[in-house]
């Protein structure tokens, strides 16, 4: 591990805490999965930096199914929520997300706490979290709070977490009979490369094929996961057929001021936005009719 000039392993939140107060006004960094921080830490962006690992701590660790509510921890290993039946049944589009992390070594460390406050625009396990509907539990030297997923990012890089707080654990509501997820993503290669765009969508049909409830999230096309609110709306009390679907994607392609790279234009990413946005809401819609 690169050198950090303070470093604890804590085995509780409380610990946690009284490691972080004794680095008051010292810089901080916190340790989850570190795919991305210890690459940072080699290339010296953080020589005098305390390094606070949660990867042994049990709330932060667990995966845990209750009856209203799921629990996973912010420092979860994605291979440990990839393989998770019950989160795959719940969740498919959420662990859809993950799963595109990395290849197999990097699934072993990636967790859903470093995706979300890295704030990549970009990040792919962070739309299908926002779509849930989620909160968080953020725990800091000021004591714990809960706030929605969808606040947390708020800029590319920046996050809405003060000094010597992180992330605990996510806490998502059970889905309701006839609802499911899914997420998709644009990529020029097949694995490991990062998102030209992605769509999740997060839905309920009553028995009749009407949606009741939609959200749709999407990804590299702003500088945070935008929210589609306006797709959404376009679906809600419709029949999803092909012409409602269609009027969806054509909504999605003209949101957000994507960016121009590499990786494709601002024109290509509108495109694509509404082709992934129409395909995601038939995934998820589908697959909400068989969770009648």
């Amino acid at each position: 591990m690169p050198s950090a000039s303070t470093y604890s392993r804590p085995s509780s939140l409380d610990e946690a805490l009284t490691f972080i107060q004794s680095t008051s006004g010292k810089a901080l960094k916190i340790l989850a999965g570190g795919t991305d921080l210890l690459i940072q830490m080699r290339a010296g962006l953080y020589p005098d930096t305390a390094l606070l690992d949660i990867k042994n701590i049990p709330e932060t660790m667990s995966i845990t199914i209750e009856p209203n509510q799921v629990r996973i921890g912010a420092a979860a290993a994605a291979s440990e929520i990839c393989a998770n039946i019950q989160l795959r049944q719940l969740y498919p589009g959420l662990v859809e997300g993950i799963e595109y992390i990395g290849s197999t070594q990097i699934q072993s460390r990636a967790t859903f706490g470093g995706n979300l406050c890295n704030a990549s625009p970009a990040a792919d396990g962070v739309p299908a979290l926002i779509a849930a509907g989620g909160t968080c539990l953020i725990v800091g030297p000021e004591g714990r709070r809960i706030n929605p997923i969808s606040t947390i990012c708020t800029g590319p890089g920046e996050t809405a977490l003060g000094q010597g707080e992180f992330i605990a654990e996510f806490i998502l509501p059970i889905p309701k009979p006839g609802s499911a997820d899914a997420y998709l993503r644009f990529t020029p290669r097949n694995e490991m490369d990062i998102a030209v765009v992605g769509v999740a969508a997060n839905l309920s049909v009553d028995a009749d094929g009407t949606c009741t409830r939609a959200q749709v999230v999407i990804g590299a096309i702003a500088p945070t996961a935008l929210v589609a609110s306006d797709v959404a709306a376009c679906l809600v009390d419709q029949p999803l057929t092909p012409k409602i679907i269609d009027k969806a994607g054509e909504i999605a392609s003209q949101l957000g001021s994507p960016l121009t790279d590499k990786r494709g234009t601002s024109e290509y990413r509108h495109q694509i936005a509404g082709v992934l946005t129409k395909r995601a809401i038939k995934i998820a819609a589908e697959r909400a009719k068989k969770a009648h």
